[in-house]
This record gives C-alpha cells, sequence and structure tokens, in this order.
C-alpha cells in the first residue's frame, strides 16, 4: 500500500541533500554541462524547482504545465540564473509542494499527469522522489546511484518496470539482483532475457542514466528501452 505521508517525509528529505550538495558549487559550475545531453545543471536546477510548481498543480486539480511548449520555455529562462537565485527557487518551490501535500485531500483520487497520464493522487509524492533522486545523480556533484535509498531502489526498479510492463517493442525480461525478482517487457510464456545486476545498475540501465555494461544478460542482447 502506498503511503504518501511517508514518500513526503521522504521527498524533504532528498530536497535536503541535494540542496546541501548544491550549495558547495559556484556561479561558474551552474552553467557546466549535467549528465544530461543538451541540459546545464542550471537547467537541472531549473526543471526540478519546475516539477515542483507542477505538481502542485496536479494535486490541486489543474494542468501540469500549460503546455509542453511552455514547460520547455520556462526551463531555458531560469536555467541561467546564478547559484543563489537557482537554491532560493527550488528551497521555495519544495515547501509549495509540501505545503500542497500536508493539505487534506482525498489520496484515492485519480490525477491527470503531463501527456494525459494518469494516477492515484496517492503516487504523486513517489514521483516527486524519484525527480529529485535521480536529477540529483544527473548533475555530477558526488552523488550516484549507489548512493540513493534502497527502499527508493526498489520501488523505483518497481514502477520502471511496471511502466515497460507489456510494451511490445521490449522483449519479455526477467530482472534479478540475486535477491528480488522483477519482469517486464511484451507478453510471454517465457521470458526471452535475463538480466542481472546490482539495485543501482538495474535502476540505471532502466532510468537511461547507464548503458547496461554493469549488467550480466542471459538469452539474448541487452533490450532496448523506449525513452522515458
Amino acid at each position: 500500500m502506498i503511503d504518501h505521508a511517508h514518500d513526503l517525509a521522504s521527498v524533504r528529505d532528498a530536497t535536503e541533500r541535494l540542496l546541501t550538495a548544491a550549495a558547495k558549487l559556484d556561479n561558474a559550475s551552474v552553467s557546466v554541462p549535467s549528465r544530461l545531453p543538451g541540459w546545464t545543471r542550471g537547467h537541472v536546477m531549473a526543471h526540478l524547482a519546475r516539477n515542483a510548481d507542477a505538481l502542485v498543480n496536479v494535486l490541486e486539480g489543474r494542468p501540469m504545465y500549460a503546455s509542453a511548449e511552455a514547460r520547455d520555455a520556462d526551463i531555458e529562462r531560469d536555467a541561467p540564473r546564478p547559484l543563489d537565485v537557482q537554491l532560493a527557487d527550488l528551497r521555495d518551490s519544495a515547501a509549495r509542494f509540501q505545503e500542497a501535500g500536508a493539505a487534506p485531500a482525498d489520496w484515492s483520487r485519480t490525477v491527470e499527469l503531463r501527456g494525459g497520464v494518469t494516477d492515484s493522487a496517492s503516487r504523486v509524492p513517489f514521483r516527486r522522489w524519484a525527480e529529485v533522486e535521480l536529477h540529483h545523480v544527473d548533475l555530477g556533484i558526488g552523488y550516484e546511484l549507489e548512493d540513493l535509498p534502497a527502499d527508493f531502489v526498489e520501488r523505483e526498479i518497481d514502477f520502471l518496470t511496471e511502466r515497460f510492463s507489456g510494451h511490445p517493442d521490449v522483449v519479455a525480461t526477467h530482472l534479478t539482483d540475486g535477491m528480488r525478482a522483477w519482469g517486464t517487457g511484451r507478453e510471454a510464456s517465457t521470458p526471452e532475457v535475463t538480466v542481472t545486476g546490482t539495485g543501482p545498475e538495474l535502476l540505471g540501465w532502466l532510468a537511461g542514466r547507464r548503458d547496461g555494461s554493469g549488467l550480466t544478460v542471459r538469452g539474448g542482447a541487452l533490450p532496448a528501452l523506449p525513452p522515458l
């Protein structure tokens, strides 16, 4: 069962880790390329701030973004800002998200996200947690997939394997870290491929953060995954 209150607390903790780490940067470091193609660290910080506000919109029953073009324009506008402005915006937008999450609400209701995707309101805090954790890694400032909380790694693997489950372009795949197992890809009587690795390596591949070279594959080639 999803515990949105637990996830809101986890978002708060992850945000504090990110803010503490990012505060050690300087203005020049903000314009350095991040690990995401075409984005600087400033783009990543701007996206995180605007995503917090977008998820407030979701929780309060408004469209997540005015449009895809407006989302992209806001990130481009905010990316060049100096570090102190970026940090203040990240903190303030995070506080707005926590405030929205603390408001009395029916957490079983269905909400609409970007691109017409729907989900339970109770999963919105976890979605924000994933944004903060993975984009902290994307900043390239010393926080790696291996530093992610173990419970987050397991749940994000659950989330991503569910996302690709039944996808006709992904072969039926069995994943395991040696203790837990997941299935994803198109339906089949038996998995076509088995992928083995540590939780962080599996997550890195599923989330498009690693190329899968740290994984062991049996039964064929490492499946190609569609973009998130």
